[in-house]
């Protein structure tokens, strides 16, 4: 019997503040709204999925270095919105190469179209792709992404490397 994959999402600094925060940049859902709406994809999916967020560096590096390691197995897959550390955190970026585990960079608001210091992800470069722009279904791609890619054998290629 083959075991549901597993994908961790975590939500960097500030997303406790969704659906209160800059609406007009980032939407009026707030994080319970949006977890929520994960969960029941992942269930469609078969994905065994854990949401958490965290306004510190530090517990973020370490929930991305515990992820390979976590429970009875590891996680499968990572999906990460570092916040306003996508653009400062060697730590962060330092943790996803080192583990062994893909990771899909995701923001609601489109990086692009915002002041310059925010067009810069040094966390991205660790990442196997970033999705980003499209409000919270930048969250929901990024799962049936990562699905479809765990559903089948581990032939692909890993964290920072390109994708099939």
């Amino acid at each position: 019997m083959r075991t549901q994959p597993r994908v961790l999402v975590i939500h960097g600094p500030n997303l406790n503040l969704l659906g209160e925060r800059e609406p007009a940049v980032y939407g009026s859902t707030t994080l319970a709204e949006l977890d929520a709406s994960l969960h029941i994809l992942a269930d469609e999916l078969g994905v065994q999925l854990t949401t958490q967020q965290s306004n510190h560096e530090g517990t973020i590096v370490e929930w991305i270095q515990g992820s390979r390691a976590r429970g009875e197995r590891p996680q499968d897959g990572l999906i990460v919105n570092p916040g306003g550390y996508t653009h400062t955190s060697v730590a962060i970026a330092d943790a996803l190469r080192a583990v062994s585990i893909p990771a899909i960079e995701v923001h609601l608001s489109n990086l692009y179209a915002r002041d310059s210091l925010r067009h810069t992800s040094i966390t991205g470069v660790a990442c196997a792709g970033i999705i980003m722009g499209l409000g919270t279904a930048s969250y929901l791609l990024a799962l049936r992404f990562l699905a479809g890619q765990l559903g089948r054998p581990r032939v692909g290629p890993r964290v920072g490397q390109p994708l099939p």
